[in-house]
């Protein structure tokens, strides 16, 4: 049976994957997307017309908890992607992230409380876990905030939790690891390097290469979400999306520099380090409770995911500027 549904962050690259899902499964969607004077939706103006025309558009920001509200009125289930995410730039404006992630995420939570909502999910971050004190990362790994925008998504989770302890509001803290794929902005590691190789550069600039990551491919993500929010057990329970494969930046790198072009190296840049303290050195995820719970398994190899991801932004040029750093 269909449901209303809401997503939050719609026009973003993880929630513009999960809206078009959504479509194709055939629940009716609404799209909560930024309010912006140029009428743009993000990537949901992207999406094939015939997706496109079966969503219907809201424009807010996360910040109004009016808005919200509106929003949110008649959505039987509500997935909160909505946030800012880029951790160089929390080092450069923390309040935004706090408005944005932890204040935003009280919004959606004070409206699912008061209006009834049936299933609300609330997206979470491998990064809450900082540098990984053991492996494979558990959801009872312990909590560090080694950037303001972990910090500011720990809060966002514990207020989560408060809300299904103190409120039975019934929700889920769904927490992917590195997802990557089309439509991603070059503030993230992987289309960084993609473009400076289809660019033609040969020096490919990058921070730090020794952190390990575990990326999950754009749909695979998209698709724990959705398994999430059909499992009535995943009511109170906070659940990792990870793939439980961990690869270097360096080697990542050089797995791409093989793919696109031999001749490139990678140049080490001093303003794309992050501080000592606050690099996350590895990351390398548990789904035993998301296979548990749902029996979700990633359906893309990295190699399948990252062959996909190479052809989109090889059509997709324009909308990046390898010239700059990207925040």
């Amino acid at each position: 049976m269909a449901h209303t549904v809401m997503v939050t962050g719609a026009d973003g690259f993880i929630g513009s994957h999960l809206t078009e899902e959504l479509v194709k499964k055939g629940e009716k969607v609404k799209a909560f997307c930024y309010y912006n004077s140029f009428n743009s939706c993000g990537w949901i103006d992207s999406l094939a017309p015939e997706i496109r025309s079966e969503i219907e558009i809201f424009m807010g920001d996360i910040r109004d908890p009016n808005g919200v509200r509106t929003a949110m009125q008649g959505q039987e289930r509500v997935f909160h992607l909505a946030a800012l995410i880029a951790i160089p730039f929390s080092y450069h404006s923390p309040d935004s992230y706090v408005d944005t992630n932890i204040k935003g995420t009280l919004n959606v939570l004070q409206a699912a409380r008061d209006l009834g909502t049936q299933r609300l999910m609330v997206t979470s971050t491998s990064e809450v876990y900082g540098t990984a004190q053991y492996v494979p990362i558990d959801e009872k790994h312990p909590y560090q905030g080694q950037s303001p925008y972990s910090a500011t998504k720990i809060g966002a989770d514990r207020l989560a939790e408060s809300f299904y302890r103190s409120f039975d509001v019934p929700l889920s803290i769904v927490r992917p690891f590195n997802t990557y794929g089309p439509r991603q902005s070059a503030r993230a590691v992987i289309p960084t390097i993609i473009t400076q190789l289809l660019a033609g550069r040969t020096e490919i600039r990058l921070g730090s290469l020794a952190p390990t990551r575990d990326f999950n491919y754009v749909k695979d993500t998209a698709a724990g979400f959705m398994a999430i929010a059909d499992c009535d057990a995943a009511v109170g329970q906070e659940i990792n999306i990870a793939t439980g494969r961990e690869i270097s930046i360096g080697d990542l790198a050089d797995e791409l520099i093989r793919q696109i072009n031999p001749e490139a190296r990678v140049v080490c840049e001093a303003e794309r380090l992050r501080p000592g303290k606050s690099e996350v050195e590895r990351l390398l995820g548990d789904a035993s409770k998301l296979r548990a719970l749902t029996g979700w398994q990633p359906a893309y190899t990295f190699e399948q995911g990252l062959a996909q991801t190479i052809e989109w932004l090889r059509g997709n040029m324009d909308g990046y500027k390898v010239d700059a750093y990207n925040l």
